[in-house]
This record gives structure tokens, C-alpha cells and sequence, in this order.
């Protein structure tokens, strides 16, 4: 994986279209997963953190037959694409996909989303697209 540290250089120079980043969470705070209202104070926050103006409300949904994937999903369009979630009650995993043809740094977003969250452990991918 390259660095980060060259990634804001190399989405410039090499005129991408966009960024996306997902973001693994697991052991996550059971109360703040299965909470709607604090799902959409995450998004609200990491908007204003990585400079996204929002698009409508964010949609929080709480479904799923299966026990193993039951819990909410979430939706938020943003002006330059969307933030999308899904938050997995057995298991208080979460998974957090930002994708934007604006640019972000893609480790204050996985920095933030695991402190808000208090996952134990998270993993990152991110793919620069043309």
C-alpha cells in the first residue's frame, strides 16, 4: 500500500477523479452503534472534519433478518458523492465507506471514525480513482 503521506500529491498530479476510503471497524461502544441519533451526530461531525458539505439528511435505517448482519445502515450524499455505513450488532462492528472527488485525508477520517466509535482495533484500504 503506498504511503498516505504522498497521497494528496499523487490524487493532484495524476488528476483523479476520486477517493475512497473504507474503514473497518470491530469491537466498537455497543451503545453508540445502536444508537440512530448518535450515527447522524458521527456524520455531522465528520463532514465539518474533512471539509464535505452535506446533501439532505443522513438516513439511518435499522434492519436485517439475519442476526450476524442486523443493525443500521447508514446514507449521507455529500456534494462531491457519499458516506455510507453499516453498523453490525453481534458482532459491534462498523463499516464506513467515504467516496469523494474532493480530496480528504483518509486517516483523519479513519482517526476520527475510531475514536468516535471507540473500536478497539479498525482497518483501512483506500483506492485513489480515475
Amino acid at each position: 500500500m503506498e504511503k498516505i503521506k504522498g497521497l494528496k500529491e499523487k490524487f493532484s498530479n495524476e488528476n483523479m477523479w476520486g477517493l475512497l476510503t473504507s474503514i473497518d471497524l470491530h469491537h466498537c461502544n455497543p451503545e453508540i452503534i445502536r444508537d440512530a441519533e448518535a450515527i447522524k451526530l458521527y456524520v455531522d461531525k465528520l463532514c465539518q472534519i474533512i471539509e464535505m458539505k452535506r446533501y439532505g439528511d443522513t438516513q439511518v435505517v435499522n434492519f436485517g433478518e439475519e442476526e450476524r448482519v442486523a443493525g443500521f445502515s447508514m446514507t449521507q450524499l455529500i456534494e462531491t458523492s457519499l458516506i455510507s455505513g453499516h453498523f453490525a450488532n453481534q458482532s459491534n462492528a462498523a463499516y464506513i465507506d467515504i467516496f469523494s472527488c474532493k480530496y480528504y485525508d483518509p486517516q483523519v477520517a479513519a482517526d476520527f471514525t475510531q475514536q468516535y466509535f471507540q473500536a478497539k482495533d479498525i482497518t483501512i484500504h483506500y483506492i485513489l480513482r480515475k
